[in-house]
């Protein structure tokens, strides 16, 4: 059978290809795909403990059985399109989800979002700084995997929406090249209270960087590097 792989971050860099075609046997597991790579790439091996499988835009476990037609990803550690958003997701109940490769407009999105029993909009922004732990920083690369990211904003959305008394939130990320002072992310949050909206925007911030499959490589002046991030652990344990 035939399915397609592809490789995000610094998983690219390590095999040299982004995507491939490959032929498997029926009834696979897919940690058999992930030792078809390990043993090409010794590198992919050590990494072994922090790479996460999805297949179909879903975490898979690694004994899940592989199918004609499947899309595999290999993901390392979180740390494409027309108009404004390469992907968007929206909601009846107001809730919005995006990514896009333009300026991110947190004021527009804020009037979006606000209902006439709404007292409170907070709207957390992670900004591009100039450096890293003293280390000049020239500007960021971001890359996804689109398809799967923006499902998982989308999740992660909702069930903050279930669990906060909140109105509305929104959840949108940059792609591509950023520069110092650049907003990434924005997390925006509606409320009829202060409290629970700052709660829920805080979550949100909180489980992207954990959950949703993003990653950044930083410019210097003397090199580039994968920012190396972590896994949520009930990621690891599928």
């Amino acid at each position: 059978m035939r399915v397609k792989v592809l490789f995000f971050g610094m998983l690219k860099d390590i095999v040299g290809r982004a995507e491939e075609q490959i032929e498997l046997d029926d009834g696979v597991p897919l940690q058999s795909v992930f030792e078809r790579y390990a043993r090409e790439f010794p590198r992919m091996r050590e990494l072994a403990s922090s790479i996460v499988l999805a297949c179909n835009h879903q975490f898979c476990d690694r004994s899940a059985t592989v199918s004609e037609g499947d899309e595999i990803a290999f993901l390392p550690p979180v740390s494409g399109g027309t108009g404004r958003y390469t992907h968007e997701i929206s909601d009846p109940e107001g809730y919005f989800f995006a990514l896009t490769r333009d300026a991110i407009d947190t004021a527009g999105l804020a009037r979006q979002l606000l209902r006439g029993e709404d007292g409170a909009v907070v709207n957390f922004e992670g900004v591009v700084r100039n450096n890293t732990k003293g280390r000049a920083t020239q500007f960021l690369d971001y890359e996804c995997y689109e398809a799967m990211a923006v499902k998982m904003l989308a999740d992660i959305g909702r069930e903050i929406a279930r669990t906060h008394a909140i109105g509305r939130i929104a959840m949108v990320h940059r792609l591509g090249r950023m520069q110092i002072g650049e907003t990434s992310v924005a997390v925006i949050v509606t409320a009829p209270h202060r409290k629970p909206a700052f709660e829920a925007a805080l979550e949100g911030i909180n489980r992207l960087k954990r959950l949703v499959p993003i990653w950044k490589k930083e410019h210097f002046a003397d090199g580039e590097v994968w920012v190396e991030g972590e896994w949520d652990e009930s990621v690891l344990n599928k």
